[in-house]
């Protein structure tokens, strides 16, 4: 008998089941202080009544999602999410052939640091840069000019075009990640099997390559559309009026109209998306493990056949 087949005493197992609960006790204690008791607030702010100046009052109250229901609010939403789709959808559209890049090159350390420098410098200096770039006078009218492309300025800044741009800067790196962690684990293979099987380049990267990374794009697509989804600083600085966005209006209902219920229904729906996201994550790497490990018992069998 292996000394690794000897189980352990009951007073081990009992220690180290212990070891490993107060282990876990600071992580649950963190998780609990900065993310339960905050949601907790908000979802229970979201159903008072609204103070005389302002705060709440605690009194039982429907008022802030009938507030919701008003025409101008779902106007606001569906701007808010047509901003992120679209933005989603070209940040996606991007990273796929970067991170197929970075997968097939030899270089992907350095690649991965080209990747991960944005993040070394604020958020906020990155979006004064890109205001550089598209102001009335900034480089880019500049260049145009000089080119003789036109003769006045191209109001680049101040639409829902430069918010789109800016958040696409912002997330593409948290989109380029997972799709380059899912194409670095794909077994390339596949795709010589398609083509032999006589599927064109194109056919297996979609039909062979898209379903085999599937977890990273569901990944990165909620990495990206959530924090659009509620973003402020972007459509505050490089945004214009028909840019304003959820995030806009609930900063708006807790500074200045002091309106906190409406705020945090707004913030509800935020967080609503942000669970169904999660929920869409954890199903889409459930189901890749489910048919990964049916895949390798299927191979196990056929081999132990041939044997």
């Amino acid at each position: 008998m292996k000394s690794s087949d000897v189980k352990p005493p009951a007073a081990q197992r009992k220690l180290n089941v212990n070891q490993g609960t107060l282990y876990s006790w600071p992580m649950g204690i963190w998780f609990i202080i900065f993310f339960i008791a905050p949601l907790i607030i908000i979802t229970i702010y979201s159903f008072l009544r609204k103070g005389v100046y302002g705060g709440v009052e605690p009194q039982f109250s429907m008022r802030a999602y009938e507030q919701m229901l008003n025409p101008k609010y779902g106007l606001l939403v569906l701007r808010t999410l047509r901003i992120a789709v679209v933005s989603t959808c070209i940040t996606i559209l991007l990273a796929l052939p970067c991170g197929y890049a970075m997968a097939r090159s030899r270089h992907q350390t350095v690649l991965l640091f080209l990747v991960i420098i944005p993040f070394w410098t604020n958020s906020l200096i990155r979006i004064f840069a890109w205001m550089s770039i598209l102001n009335n006078d900034g480089i880019l009218n500049q260049i145009f000019m000089a080119l003789h492309i036109t003769n006045n300025y191209i109001q680049f800044l101040y639409n829902q075009g430069a918010v789109i741009l800016v958040s696409v800067y912002m997330y593409l790196p948290y989109a380029i990640l997972p799709i380059f962690t899912s194409i670095d684990k794909f077994d390339f293979s596949l795709l010589e099997a398609a083509r032999d099987l006589g599927a064109s380049k194109s056919q297996s990267m979609f039909r062979v390559l898209i379903p085999g990374i599937r977890s990273g794009i569901v990944t990165a697509v909620i990495f990206t559309f959530i924090p659009v989804f509620g973003a402020y600083t972007v459509p505050l600085l490089v945004g214009g009026k028909d840019s304003y966005m959820l995030g806009n209006i609930i900063v708006d209902q807790v500074q200045k109209t002091r309106n906190w219920p409406l705020a945090a229904a707004f913030s509800m729906v935020i967080t609503l998306a942000s669970i169904i996201g999660i929920l869409w994550i954890s199903r889409t790497n459930k189901s890749d493990a489910n048919l990964k490990a049916a895949s390798g018992k299927e191979d196990n069998y056929v081999t132990g056949g041939q044997k």
